[in-house]
């Protein structure tokens, strides 16, 4: 699964999806890919980490799978489940037909077409043609019982059903695991991966991606919105507005025929960047004008 010569190419690959990967990133996506190994992201919300995987598998031309992790996920939800619904119907079928045999009753109930695959078992799949990209989102709010679970799939890219058996991979896909860290994850997950940290841009390289993804945006607005995003990232927020938050508000503002940044726009605006009362109001009080004023 390496259809990308170097990481040049990768990188060029990945910007005709309209991401921009630095040289680190690249490379270690490079090597995830290279090497068959899980890529660990992490970094704080909106820096692209998702936007990462939909990129990647465009790049790729295949499929993209998603788990999205959170308290309390389980198998059924992951990996698979029976459909309990469809084997009883089927099972009283064959029971008005008469003469069940047990051993191949079971057989039967317990066979591919009553299995509901999840995310998990989807991308190991041995009937898959190609590998397809499994992003594991936000494994930080899975339980720690789950992480273990991973280990497995991991590791070996397997998963084993009690009524079927050990189910491998005919094509290993590109596993990307993202988290927010909102706690640590555990090391034993950490040690299969492939390690890389994604901090917020710089200045330089936000302000290409806005202009990447919101080309109808003006120059001027542009910079003015990226600049504005940068000084409000160093104060102190309850939620520092990511990537993705500065796009919307670009976008927002265009949308509004805005060739330049006003603090009236702003501030009507101000609900597209931040999404927390307090530092709406903080930023409000003051602090918008004065920004607005110095970009």
């Amino acid at each position: 699964m390496l259809p990308f010569e170097s990481v040049s190419a990768l990188q060029e690959a990945l910007a005709r999806q309209q991401y921009i990967a630095d040289r680190p990133l690249a490379v270690s996506l490079f090597l995830a890919l290279k090497l068959g190994r899980p890529l660990f992201l992490e970094g704080e919300a909106g820096v692209g980490k998702t936007s990462l995987c939909a990129a990647i598998a465009a790049a790729l031309d295949t499929e993209l799978l998603r788990l999205q992790c959170y308290e309390g996920l389980d198998i059924n939800h992951a990996v698979y489940e029976w459909d309990y619904a469809r084997q009883i119907l089927e099972l009283r079928i064959l029971d008005a037909a008469g003469g069940i045999d047990r051993a191949k009753v079971r057989q039967e109930l317990y066979s591919d077409q009553f299995l509901i695959k999840r995310p998990l078992l989807r991308a190991i799949d041995p009937a898959r043609s190609r590998a397809a990209v499994l992003l594991i989102d936000e494994i930080d709010r899975a339980d720690e019982e789950f992480e273990g679970y991973l280990l497995e799939l991991l590791a070996e890219f397997q998963i084993t059903i009690p009524e079927l058996g050990t189910i491998r991979a005919s094509h290993s896909p590109l596993v990307i695991l993202t988290s927010n860290r909102t706690r640590d994850v555990h090391d034993a997950l950490k040690r299969r991966c492939l390690y890389q940290w994604i901090d917020y841009p710089s200045f330089e390289k936000e302000l290409a991606i806005v202009r990447t993804r919101v080309p109808q945006a003006a120059s001027s607005l542009a910079a003015q919105v990226t600049s504005v995003v940068q000084e409000l990232r160093k104060r102190e927020l309850y939620k520092a507005p990511g990537v993705s938050e500065t796009i919307d508000w670009a976008a927002a503002l265009a949308t509004l025929d805005r060739e330049s940044l006003d603090t009236e726009t702003a501030s009507e605006t101000i609900g597209v960047l931040l999404k927390a009362r307090e530092d709406i109001d903080s930023v409000r009080a003051g602090v918008l004008a004065e920004l607005i004023s110095r970009v």
